[in-house]
């Protein structure tokens, strides 16, 4: 009877390494997501940072690196306390898995109360940004970066192609535009010298609401990310607790 049950012990016992090792696969497959997640928006949407006084955007997508590093480096250490069945490394892990729900848990609060800030930035500064930095000499980065949000969102100033009327650049003498040539469907040199409906961009809401709606979808899409994560860190801690006892059970 208690071959019968040390053998029941040990079958238990190798179902949860295995678990706990394809656990690890699949949060260390996570923490590549939310690299690469990091890494994209670091990458391809910078420009937008220019435009933005605080450094949330660009603060975000580090943080986003650095927990997918911490992630991989984690699922790392379990694969390794899994495979060498080392109870103390299996604590450590299993502290370095409530920290980081803990951190994810404080991470989505600070980012919903930062979005409403920032939401009431863009608000605030985005049309005199436009108004008084576009093609300026020294603000180079400001100029591809709206340049750049028109084009790829399709809109045209800050609520409305209007805004540019008080742009320094547009009251220019010697500017024969009524609006950057990035507002135009095709653009084209001196494109922007008509701003009737059938050659610019005329969104109503402006590029505000597109930036608005491009910083909630990246909220929306962290926040998935993290709600995946979070399931898997849950799933990991009952099955490295479950672990830790039969490995300490089995040495009785």
């Amino acid at each position: 009877m208690e071959g019968q049950v040390e053998k029941t012990q040990s079958c238990g016992t190798i179902c949860l390494k295995y678990l706990l090792f394809l656990f690890n696969i699949l949060f260390w497959l996570a923490g590549g997501a939310v690299l690469a997640v990091g890494m994209w928006t670091l990458v391809e949407k910078s420009d937008y940072i220019s435009l933005l006084n605080s450094s949330f955007y660009s603060a975000s997508a580090y943080i986003l690196i650095a927990a997918g590093v911490i992630v991989i480096v984690t699922g790392i250490i379990g694969c390794c306390a899994t495979l060498k069945e080392m109870k103390s490394l299996l604590i450590v892990y299993l502290i370095l898995l409530l920290c980081i729900f803990l951190l994810e848990i404080i991470a989505g609060v600070l980012a919903y109360i930062t979005y409403q800030e920032l939401d009431e930035e863009l608000r605030q500064n985005l049309k005199e940004t436009m108004q008084q930095k576009y093609q300026q000499p020294g603000e180079e980065s400001i100029t591809q970066a709206v340049d750049k949000l028109q084009q790829e969102f399709k809109c045209c100033g800050s609520h409305n192609f209007s805004d540019w009327r008080g742009c320094v650049w547009i009251q220019a003498a010697e500017n024969e535009r009524l609006i950057p040539d990035s507002c135009c469907k095709t653009p084209s040199d001196l494109c922007g010298r008509r701003d009737h409906p059938s050659n610019i961009y005329k969104v109503e809401g402006g590029c505000i609401m597109k930036l608005e709606e491009f910083f909630l979808s990246q909220l929306y899409i962290l926040g998935a990310v993290a709600i995946g994560i979070a399931f898997l860190q849950l799933v990991g801690m009952m099955f490295t607790c479950c672990l830790y006892r039969n490995f300490k059970e089995e040495l009785y």
